[in-house]
């Protein structure tokens, strides 16, 4: 399977040592299997470094997790609010894990991640309004090894 990771620079080797803060599913390095949306995140990451580039590193991922601990989500999104606010609020309970798959925190997901986290939507509401934004989605590698056993460079491409 193709997987993108939008970024400003060509990453043959990929690790997780360059997370510097934790995101939706804590630190790792994130891939979508949607490119239209890592070129979105290399376009907005160039943006806010500065960078003169904006590039797409593709990847095969190979789908046979193996003896790896893998967290899907899929479509449970009560599992995935609670877990996504956890991890951005420092939690470490993604360490369990070396590779986790759901939806991704959009600006718009994130609106509401936001305001159920601070307690202005309960939990029923903020499910609703999340389920009616585009399905994108994210995958974190959180350990090196699962980089190392799953994911393959391909190509690059400047956007």
């Amino acid at each position: 399977m193709k997987v993108y990771h939008g970024s400003t620079e060509l990453i043959k080797n990929p690790d997780v040592i360059h997370s510097y803060r934790p995101l939706d599913f804590g630190k790792g390095f994130y891939v979508t299997t949607n490119k239209e949306q890592a070129e979105i995140w290399a376009k907005r990451k160039s943006v806010i470094t500065g960078a003169k580039k904006a590039v797409v590193n593709i990847y095969e991922m190979c789908e046979d997790f193996g003896a790896l601990v893998c967290k899907n989500f899929g479509e449970n999104v009560s599992e995935w609010i609670d877990f996504v606010c956890a991890c951005r609020d420092g939690g470490t309970d993604y360490e369990k894990f070396d590779v986790i798959i759901g939806k991704v925190a959009n600006d718009k997901v994130f609106r509401v991640v936001d305001m159920y986290r601070s307690g202005i939507w309960d939990k029923e509401r903020a499910i609703k309004e999340i389920r009616a934004y585009p399905n994108y989605d994210q995958i974190a590698f959180i350990s090196q090894k699962a980089i190392e056993q799953l994911l393959s460079f391909s190509a690059c491409e400047e956007v």
